[in-house]
Order: structure tokens, then sequence, then C-alpha cells
């Protein structure tokens, strides 16, 4: 007899398949919400540039130098080269990134499908608790249905002559996981997607990651 308890597996089987197909497909592609502020003079070009990096950066130099590297691109690919001799550029970069992990609330999704629920059943146990127990063994809480990471960049671009600051650009995004360099160099790539131009409302932007090496 095909009971409803075979029913609702076999629903969830499929979900979890079908997200999965979901992800893979997706994995090619970040999506963004951006916004950029400013001023860029008119007729200026984008010119040289070099990162710098406030006291609070220099403390840790490979994280520092790991989000130079993410938007290093970005950059690039908006028509700035970098300046050999930092002293000597144009503009100067100021970089931050911040990940913040969240545990969705129940009426945060229609579906409740990151609700702290089984497949088969209704509830299992407290957000809280680091380890549940199905059939006799405890395992981790599922990721998927216990937290997700807003992961958020931001740029900005000062005159090294003036100092003024000309050009703000942000862009944020969230997920399953914390992710790396690649997740952020595309973010660092939709802030930067309306140069010269600013767009202060939040805005989807999407950008194809580079394939596989």
């Amino acid at each position: 007899m095909f009971t409803l308890n075979r029913r609702v597996a076999l629903m969830s089987l499929g979900a979890a398949a079908a997200l999965s197909l979901a992800g893979c497909a997706a994995l090619s592609t970040v999506v963004a919400d951006a916004q950029t502020f400013g001023s860029w003079p008119a007729g200026r070009q984008p010119g040289t540039f070099a990162f710098e990096r406030l006291p609070s950066q220099q403390r840790n130099e490979a994280n520092q130098a790991s989000l130079e590297d993410a938007a290093r691109g970005a950059l690039l690919k908006a028509g700035f080269t970098e300046s050999a001799d930092p002293k000597a550029a144009d503009i100067i970069v100021s970089l931050g990134a911040r990940v913040s992990r969240s545990g969705p609330a129940p009426w945060d999704d229609p579906l409740w499908w990151r609700w702290n629920g089984s497949y088969w059943g209704w509830r299992y146990g407290p957000a809280w608790r680091p380890y549940y127990s199905r059939w006799g063994y405890s395992y981790p809480m599922d990721p998927m249905m216990e937290r997700r990471y807003d992961r958020e960049v931001a740029m900005l671009l000062r005159d090294r002559k003036t100092n003024e600051p000309l050009y703000e650009a942000r862009a944020s995004n969230d997920g399953l996981t914390e992710g790396g360099k690649e997740l952020f160099g595309a973010l660092f790539e939709a802030s930067m997607t309306d140069f010269p131009q600013t767009r202060p409302e939040p805005h989807r932007v999407s950008v194809q990651l580079p394939p596989s090496k």
C-alpha cells in the first residue's frame, strides 16, 4: 500500500533533487543587489589606481590581499589600470567586506523549507540545538534548513591629490555558504557595473562567473 508517509518522503526527495539541480545551474551566475553613489567627473577617464589599507586592515595582510585580488578584476574591467607606484596613482581605492550568518524565522519562507522541521514530521527540535536525532543516532543540523549567510562588499574611490570621494559602490547577496574569492570578485564586479553612472536605489545585477578550470 502506497502510504502517506511514502508519498511525503518521495515528494521531499524530489524537491531536494530539484533544488540540487537548480543550485548546480546557478553556480555559473551570481545575482546581487547593487547600489552606487557619488559624482564621477564628466569626461574623466578611469586612470590608474592603488589600494589603501586602513590600520586595522594592515593587521591581517593575507585576508586584505585576498580581498584586493577579488576586487582587482572589477576595477580592470571598468577601465582602470593598477599603478606600479601607489604614490603616483590617480585613484585611491578602499575596500570593505562582511559576512553575517542568520537563522531564518519560520515566516521568512512561505513553504517553510528552511523551517526547523523534518521531511516527515512537522518539527523535530529547537533552532538552537547543535544536533538532531533520528532513528536512534545524532548528526549535525542541516545548514540548508538552519542558516543563511548575508554577504556584502563595498568600494570607495577617492582622488589621490584632493582626497575627494568620487565614487562609492556596494553589492550584496545571500546564500548557504560564506562564499570565497570568486564569489566576492563577482560581487565587486556587480558593484561596479554602473560605473561611471550612479544608481542609489538597490537594483538587481547578474554576473557570470568564469568557467571552472
